[in-house]
């Protein structure tokens, strides 16, 4: 079984170093492309949601629509009903006779006045629902313009961006590989605490890169010694002398 090669710390800090500027250029891809990411999302599930709406208006414009047809066509059958017995009255024999037939007529006269009635209620209705189309159509076309608009800046970044931050992700992996994993877990834990991301910073002008907080001479020294790894009492950064940042590049 092969001997697994052990890291001095000061191997183990050049390692931090170089993540956290690997990830540094990560982060700052990720400005470049902003809110645009989240926007573009949230405004398609807008439009989605816009797209539910004005189909379920449709369909109740589809069925209002309907509605009126049927009461047009039972305005119709009552019509032809009241003609039916008008002429059934002329050949009547009895004044019983005529009053059950005026009765039957008075009835689909009523009908179809009812009808007219629920033709005049549903047109309101309809004329309502086509004002709600028209309304989730152009707040549609207004938010897929704005998308579009949203979308295209996000793919020229993309496509401006893609080649390094695929070479960047690349070097982020390598980097990783064969790092102490309780270091690498802090390391995780640190960059997520803080906006920036900046977990391993250098000490500058006798103070801690990430809070600016005084760090004492005689950490200075232990730090630049790179026996241990130093963290900031402050914030909990892992800490760095400036040498040793400046020395570590990434290609």
């Amino acid at each position: 079984m092969p001997a697994v090669k052990e890291y001095s710390v000061e191997e183990k800090l050049s390692s931090l170093v170089k993540l956290q500027k690997i990830d540094s250029k990560l982060d700052q891809i990720q400005i470049l492309k902003g809110e645009l990411p989240m926007e573009v999302s949230d405004l398609e599930d807008e439009i989605q949601g816009l797209t539910s709406r004005k189909n379920r208006i449709e369909e109740e414009i589809n069925g209002i629509t309907d509605f009126i047809e049927q009461k047009k066509n039972a305005i119709k059958e009552a019509a032809e009903m009241v003609s039916k017995y008008e002429k059934q009255s002329e050949a009547v024999k009895n004044s019983r006779e005529f009053e059950a037939i005026n009765k039957e007529i008075e009835m689909q006269q009523l009908e179809g006045k009812l009808a007219e009635k629920h033709i005049r209620d549903a047109n309101e209705e309809l004329a309502e629902k086509v004002k709600q189309l028209e309304h989730a159509n152009k707040q549609i076309a207004s938010k897929e313009t704005v998308l579009n608009g949203k979308k295209a800046d996000l793919e020229k970044i993309i496509a401006e961006t893609e080649k390094e931050e695929q070479q960047y992700s690349q070097l982020a992996t390598d980097a990783r590989k064969g790092m102490d994993d309780r270091l690498l877990y802090s390391y995780d834990r640190i960059r997520k605490s803080y906006r920036n991301g900046l977990a391993v910073v250098p000490v500058d002008r006798d103070a801690c890169g990430g809070c600016y907080n005084a760090i004492p001479p005689q950490k200075q020294s232990e730090i630049k010694q790179r026996k241990k790894v130093m963290v900031c009492e402050n914030c909990g950064r892992i800490l760095v002398d400036d040498d040793l940042n400046n020395s570590v590049e990434i290609a």
